[in-house]
C-alpha cells in the first residue's frame, strides 16, 4: 500500500494523521490560530482535520497518490494564515518559548509544502 512512498511524503502522512486526529478529538486547540474573517471557526477545524486525513490516506495509495500531493500542498497553502496569526499573537506576548515555536513553524511550512507536492509526483 505504501509502495514508493518518498522520506519527505512519510514525513507529511505522519504530520497528517497526528493533526488530523487532533483537530478531530480536540478541535478547540486550534481555535486561537483562527483568523477573525474566517466564518464557523469550528466547522473549518473539524473540516481541515477531516481533509488531513483523507490526505494522508491519499497518499499512501498509489492510485490516488498525486491528487493526494495537490491536495496536501493545497492544505498547507489555506491553513498558513493560521501560522501566521499563531506567530504575530507569540510576538504580542512574553512567553519566549511560544515565540521561537511559533516563528520556527512559519519557515517549516515550505518543506512541508514541498513534501506535499513532491510526494504526488512520485
Amino acid at each position: 500500500m505504501t509502495a514508493k512512498l518518498r522520506p519527505d511524503a512519510k514525513i507529511v502522512v505522519g504530520a497528517f494523521l497526528a493533526s488530523g486526529t487532533v483537530h478531530l478529538v480536540k478541535p478547540d486547540v486550534f481555535a486561537p490560530l483562527m483568523p477573525s474573517w474566517v466564518p464557523a471557526h469550528r466547522e473549518v477545524i473539524v473540516a481541515s482535520g477531516v481533509a488531513e486525513l483523507l490526505c494522508a490516506v491519499g497518499l499512501l495509495v498509489p492510485g490516488t497518490r498525486r491528487a493526494a500531493g495537490v491536495a496536501s500542498a493545497g492544505l498547507l497553502l489555506g491553513v498558513f494564515p493560521g501560522n501566521v496569526k499563531m506567530a504575530v499573537d507569540a510576538l504580542h506576548g512574553s512567553n519566549r518559548t511560544l515565540q521561537a515555536v511559533a516563528l520556527a513553524r512559519l519557515p517549516l511550512q515550505l518543506p512541508l509544502i514541498r513534501g506535499a507536492w513532491r510526494a504526488g509526483r512520485g
